[in-house]
């Protein structure tokens, strides 16, 4: 069983896992010393236009200015000139124009956030865009028949001019009412964040992205998801109300997490966590893959390492790099790694064993949420491969450039840099005016060029008439130096020169700690204008409930005979029978209903010689509802009179099998989802009996071949059909109604086309 756990022990980092047993599937961990700008919306103010690229400079509110490209720019700030490929962007963007705009990506190293004004506000089932009305769509990963059935449900919506709509995939199976409540909450977040973008001037916060946890039960909620764990109090009230207002439903899945053993323990999925934090990842047969972040791209390389269970090399190959394959899938979403990606599978001569490794790794795809746009493996046995960048990298958030490296990875050896050092001595001795030239090194480096390179340096001495100081300095390590030049009037400005051991002073680079004072010393968050607005009351799912009984009199006939006997058999006693209860009439006969008729009575001509009644008693159960206490009066008494002269019955069956159908689908549309669920339910108890029910079905047949007046004036509509409500009282409800994913109109519409083909 899959299960969401949200670990908030530490008050620095909340981390939100999900796991399938004891599998980390997907991970998601948010710092509170790094502030996530994307999907924030800000009022900005241009600052700078660059016609070369086509872009502006803006200020939101951030210490770095923003990068918004030309074609990000919506058409309601061109002013009513036109296409935008036609115009200019110095002609349309002026220093001092305000924006409404949001982050599409967060800073990154020395890029500045990138920044668009097409919005779009994302809710649980929907994702709004106030502003492009060009836009709109599902998902692109529903596909197939869902795909269909949710741009039937779209149209239903009320979507005001101007906007747009996205699906997303959650929306599946949801109804139109559903859609339109969330579309609502987003249409009266919009209303907020314009009115407060109108209300104030200069760069702000707006609206502020929803906390991890909200984030986390939108995005990452499935069905399939048994329960969601929380191991803190605050969290779990959060976690508690958003799921209460929007999958009220579920909301008896979020449990309070209690034990002493810490939550992500308890599941071990420490270790798993720690593999995302480490440069190689070992694989199942004994390979690893390595995974090396640069400016350009991702590199992940294949070793095969100790594996050698395959037969021969190509074997031992596919057997790695499939293993390769699943890992380096779950890794991108573990670590988030976004952009370019390249992957050095080890070399394979079959060119199916490429495909393979291919598919493999497009299947470990499949469930990223991310794009992902996949290439082959080349001749080079390179794959590249690119995926959307949802959030910051687990590198970028967790880790910090090395202060002795810059970040590089490596350091020069001490007679590289003291090779290095001695040079840019010999530079600064040749300048003009140079006097003396005071260096600080490193104690190693100093040791080095003290005696390794003592004759080196007095031959500079020499040939400059250039004092050389070595300064040796604790505080120093290597490649780090610092080199003094001091020309000759600064030699006389000075009274009594310093020895060489006062001249140790300490770096000015700042150390991590530096940073976290400083950090403590900036101004607090800014505040959003617009804080998070509590959505209405989710739309319930319609509760299953009992169809009401159309008379006691009916309830005692339908309870006897052999389909009582099956009720019994398989719901158990029965219940009392309830007061009779007026059903609404039916709706009258319109021209296709009467074309469909015709139809049917072709269709029975075709089948008059089937004696399965599997279709004529689902047919009959499903049109129980509409019957009033006379009709099924006179119902029974014609029955009778056919069973005493049963000429044309089997005929009257095959005519009134098509219009009980029909007017099925008329009366579908007014009939509660949880009924439909009673209904498809009885349908089974009557497929149930029909075994049961062919002996006696045999003794009739005979009478089948034959028509008659009396059959044709039943199918004419004179005669009722014969019905009864008791069927779908008895039977309990389905597990889909129980989880709140009623059955709609269409899957009515499916279950009768299924039907038919069946009984065909």
């Amino acid at each position: 069983m899959k299960r969401m756990l949200f670990n908030a022990t530490q008050a620095e980092e909340l981390r939100v896992a999900i796991v399938d047993g004891q599998k980390l599937v997907d991970l998601d961990i948010e710092s509170a010393a790094k502030e996530q700008r994307k999907s924030n919306i800000y009022k900005a103010v241009i600052t700078r236009v660059e016609p070369s690229l086509e872009a502006a400079f803006v200020d939101y509110g951030a210490d770095r200015h923003g990068f918004l490209p030309f074609k990000e720019i919506a058409r309601s700030y061109l002013g009513g000139n036109g296409d935008q490929g036609k115009v200019r962007p110095q002609d349309v963007l002026k220093e001092g124009h305000e924006l409404i705009v949001q982050v599409e990506k967060d800073e990154r190293g020395n890029k500045g956030a990138a920044l668009t004004t097409y919005i779009s506000l994302a809710g649980r089932y929907l994702v709004l865009m106030p502003n492009n009305p060009r836009g709109g769509g599902v998902s692109r990963r529903v596909e197939g028949d869902e795909r269909a059935e949710l741009r039937e449900v779209m149209d239903q919506l009320e979507v005001p001019s101007g906007m747009s709509l996205i699906a997303r995939t959650a929306a599946i199976g949801r109804t139109a009412e559903e859609l339109q409540w969330d579309l609502n909450y987003l249409l009266q977040l919009w209303s907020a964040i314009d009115g407060a973008a109108h209300a104030q001037a200069g760069a702000f916060l707006i609206y502020q992205e929803g906390s991890l946890v909200i984030r986390a039960i939108r995005d990452y909620f499935q069905p399939d998801i048994g329960e969601i764990l929380v191991d803190t109090d605050d969290i779990f009230e959060q976690a508690q109300q958003f799921m209460a207002h929007v999958m009220p439903q579920n909301v008896n899945r979020v449990k309070r997490y209690a034990d002493d053993v810490p939550l992500f323990s308890r599941f071990q999925i420490e270790h798993q966590i720690e593999s995302a934090y480490s440069r190689q990842v070992t694989l199942p047969s004994g390979g690893a893959i390595v995974i090396d972040h640069t400016e350009a791209l991702v590199s992940v390389d294949v070793n095969s390492g100790r594996s050698t269970k395959g037969a021969d090399i190509e074997e031992t190959a596919l057997r790695t790099n499939i293993e390769a394959a699943d890992e380096v899938a779950r890794q991108l979403r573990l670590r988030d790694l976004g952009g370019l990606l390249v992957i050095d599978f080890i070399d394979m001569e079959s060119s199916r064993n490429q495909r393979e490794v291919e598919n493999r790794l497009r299947d470990g795809l499949r469930h990223d949420r991310a794009r992902v746009q996949m290439g082959k493996i080349s001749r080079f046995g390179l794959l590249e491969l690119s995926r959307q960048r949802l959030r910051p990298a687990l590198a970028e958030t967790s880790y910090i450039p090395c202060p002795r490296c810059n970040g590089t990875g490596h350091i020069r050896s001490t007679e590289s840099s003291a090779l290095h050092i001695l040079r840019i001595l010999e530079e600064e001795a040749m300048k003009d005016n140079t006097g003396a030239v005071h260096c600080q090194v490193p104690v190693d480096v100093a040791t080095f060029l003290l005696n390794e390179k003592r004759v080196d340096i007095a031959h500079i001495e020499l040939r400059h008439k250039v004092n050389l100081v070595i300064v040796p300095n604790r505080h120093l390590e290597t490649p780090h130096h610092e080199i003094i030049r001091l020309r000759h009037d600064q030699l006389n400005q000075e009274e009594s020169p310093l020895a060489s051991y006062e001249m140790v002073e300490k770096p000015d680079q700042a150390s991590y700690t530096d940073e976290l004072l400083e950090d403590s010393k900036k101004p607090a968050r800014a505040e959003a204008a617009v804080r998070s607005i509590a959505p209405p009351q989710a739309p319930m799912p319609a509760p299953v409930a009992d169809v009401p009984v159309a008379a006691p009199a009916q309830a005692a006939a339908a309870s006897g005979g052999l389909l009582g006997w099956v009720k019994r058999l398989f719901g158990g006693t029965e219940p009392a029978p309830a007061p009779a209860e007026e059903t609404p009439a039916r709706k009258p006969r319109t021209r296709d209903s009467q074309r469909e008729e015709r139809g049917s009575r072709g269709d029975s001509r075709r089948g008059r010689n089937n004696r399965n009644r599997r279709g004529e008693n689902r047919d009959r159960d499903a049109s129980r509802d509409n019957a009033s206490p006379a009709d099924e009066r006179r119902a029974r008494d014609e029955r009778n009179d056919s069973n005493a002269d049963g000429r044309n019955s089997g005929n009257r069956r095959g005519r009134n099998r098509r219009s009980n159908r029909a007017e099925e689908t008329q009366d579908a549309a007014a009939t509660s989802p949880a009924q439909n669920a009673a209904l498809e339910t009885t349908s089974a108890v009557a497929v149930a009996a029909t075994a049961a029910s062919e002996a006696d079905e045999s003794t009739t047949g005979a009478s089948g071949r034959r028509r008659g007046r009396r059959g044709r004036n039943r199918q004419n509509g004179d005669t009722p059909d014969n019905t009864t409500a008791q069927d779908a009282a008895d039977t309990p409800a389905s597990s889909d109604a129980v989880q709140g994913d009623t059955p709609d109109d269409n899957d009515t519409a499916s279950e009768t086309r299924s039907t038919r083909s069946r009984r065909r």
